[in-house]
Parts: C-alpha cells; structure tokens; sequence
C-alpha cells in the first residue's frame, strides 16, 4: 500500500471542503427557511400562548385537551407554526396516551435530537424541519408497519380536511 503524501492529502481536502457546502444544503432542504429568522418574540405574537410555549419552549400541553385528538376525518396535520405538512390522517391511530399520535411521518418533515428533559429517562424529541417548531417525542411502542408513536402536542398541529 502506498502512503497518502502531502499532495494527495491537500488535494482530496480542498475537494472535501468544496463540496461540503452541497452537501450542508443537501442535509437541510429549510436552512434558509425565513421561519428560522423570526426572533422569539416574533413567534410570541404569531402564536397563541399554548402553541408558543410548546413550539418554541419545548412545553406540553395536558393530555385529553386538544380537540384534535378526537380527530378522524381524511386530511393533513401540519405545524401550526410554519404550515409545513406533517402527517396523513390514514396514519393516525389511537394511543390512549392523550395526545395525537401518529405511526408514521411525511417524509423530511421532522427532525430529531436526543431530549434530556427528564433525569430519568433520554427521550427523542421531535420537531419541524422547516420552523425547528416542537412537535412531541417519538417512542418505539407504536402499532405496525413502523413500530412506532409519534406522540403529538395538539397544539402544535392545524387540521385540513380533504
């Protein structure tokens, strides 16, 4: 095996930061979302107070309250902050948790961070890839085909029916 000399290594590092932005732009279709530039007390007028301490704060609303849990006609839910949808109906289902939960997201519309909110337990929270707006968190004790429960602040959510 040869060794890797000095030119090769400047070479293929000038090649790797040149494409390093492509791929950033890649990784994150909403980086330049104009909804990741509202300053908090942008989002404070926007919002209705529930909505703004779970979306922008990280809050949780209490269970049993949202009326979209009671939700079942054919439609989208989408971030109440951004618009950006979310989730299809035909995937939500009944968790008995008190919030909507979903077995199932649009594809690129959410994104993930590890939630230490709790000192006893690490979570997976998620959010809105286009506004980084709280959704919920995601647990692996959902129904098939994923396994999986997107466990959904209400209102954090906007309805349309189809």
């Amino acid at each position: 095996m040869s060794k890797l000399d000095r030119r090769t290594f400047l070479l293929a590092t000038a090649a790797a930061a040149c494409a390093a932005p492509g791929l950033a732009l890649a990784a994150d279709p909403y980086a330049a979302s104009p909804f990741r530039k509202l300053s908090d007390a942008e989002w404070k007028k926007r919002l209705p107070p529930e909505a703004y301490d779970v979306l922008r704060h990280e809050g949780t609303e209490r269970p049993f309250t949202s009326p979209l849990l009671n939700e079942h006609r054919k439609g989208t839910f989408a971030c109440l902050g951004c618009g950006l949808p979310l989730f299809k109906s035909d995937w939500k289902f009944e968790s008995g948790t008190g919030w909507p939960s979903f077995y199932t997201a649009i594809p690129g519309a959410l994104g993930r961070k590890t939630d230490h909110l709790l000192a006893f337990q690490e979570r997976t929270e998620y959010h809105c890839a286009q506004c980084l707006g709280h959704q919920g968190h995601v647990f692996d004790d959902g129904p098939k085909p994923t396994g999986l429960r997107y466990c959904n602040d209400g209102v954090a959510l906007k309805f349309t029916p189809t």
